[in-house]
């Protein structure tokens, strides 16, 4: 697993990654969320060695990274689909990957294959788009088999079809034991994919939940009535303790209470309703809700 212990970093004094105590633990899929400037890569490159922490540990399998004795044989990892030489075939790019890291060379055609680049292995980089550059660099992640995945933003620039099978890949990989940990903006992909959610805003760990877990915790739950009179519906409602607030369409939305009791006082009242239904926030309005305060770049509307 990847364990995470206190880590801080500074930059000229300032605080981006502050005291993050969380793990990624085998069998799961953990979704690393945070606003823009939260912090997340940086942590991600703190676990891979790439920066020094200024305090605290990053560990994977009990050891710092620098301490593996085959990387890429236990952690594979993809940071920046850019960062790759244009003048080298998708092919030549992984068998320099799999000499240095001395890996058999016939990994190279089997990641290529995984990932739907075969058809593509003596093309030149440099033609790639951003969708078969984060195929390329999810290969070159998978290249020596290891147990512990880490992606940031992955999807990026893929098709539908890609960021399915992306969805698709990163369970299979749990389901095989794997510890996975995947960074994303696009909220909806990961309510499907991940079942464990780490949260960070301004370098803090703000959730370390079950996806499930956090919805309940953090997303509200209301319920949506309309009725066919809905002037007799407003004055029902108006008149009553429940907590209503008009929407559109003509229906009304109830907070804290069961959508029986609601039923119970239409009928008690003589309000016909033809729509009663429980609705919860998505991912996307739990995560926003929760992470309003740790915003580091907000627009502001015209």
């Amino acid at each position: 697993m990847i364990q995470v212990q206190g880590l801080t970093k500074e930059y000229d004094g300032t605080r981006v990654v502050d005291g993050l105590d969380f793990e990624v633990r085998p069998g799961v899929v953990t979704g690393f969320l945070g606003p823009n400037g939260a912090g997340k890569t940086t942590t991600m490159r703190l676990v891979l060695g790439l920066d020094r922490p200024t305090a605290g540990r990053a560990l994977v399998g009990g050891r710092p990274y620098a301490e593996l004795a085959d990387p890429l044989r236990q952690v594979g990892a993809l940071l920046d689909a850019h960062a790759l030489h244009g003048g080298r075939t998708a092919r030549g790019h992984l068998r320099w990957l799999a000499a240095a890291g001395g890996l058999p060379e016939r990994r190279v055609a089997e990641v290529l294959g995984q990932v739907g680049l075969a058809d593509a292995a003596g093309r030149r980089i440099r033609g790639f788009s951003l969708g078969m550059r984060q195929r390329l660099g999810v290969a070159a992640a998978l290249l020596g088999d290891p147990p512990v995945l880490m992606l940031d933003e992955p999807v990026n620039g893929l098709d539908p079809e890609g960021i399915r099978w992306i969805r698709t890949l990163l369970r299979e990989l749990a389901a095989e034991g794997r510890s996975v940990l995947v960074s994303s903006h696009l909220m909806t992909e990961m309510a499907l994919t991940a079942d464990h959610l780490v949260v960070i805003g301004r370098g803090r760990l703000l959730a370390d939940a079950a996806t499930s877990d956090f919805l309940d915790r953090h997303g509200r739950t209301r319920v949506r009535v309309r009725a066919v009179d809905p002037v007799k519906l407003a004055a029902l409602l108006a008149g009553s303790d429940l907590a209503a607030e008009a929407v559109d369409g003509g229906a009304w939305e109830v907070a804290g209470a069961e959508p029986e009791r609601i039923a119970a006082l239409a009928a008690a009242n003589g309000v016909v309703l033809y729509e009663i239904a429980v609705q919860q926030d998505s991912l996307e309005e739990a995560f926003m809700r929760m992470t309003a305060d740790s915003v580091e770049y907000r627009a502001v509307a015209a």
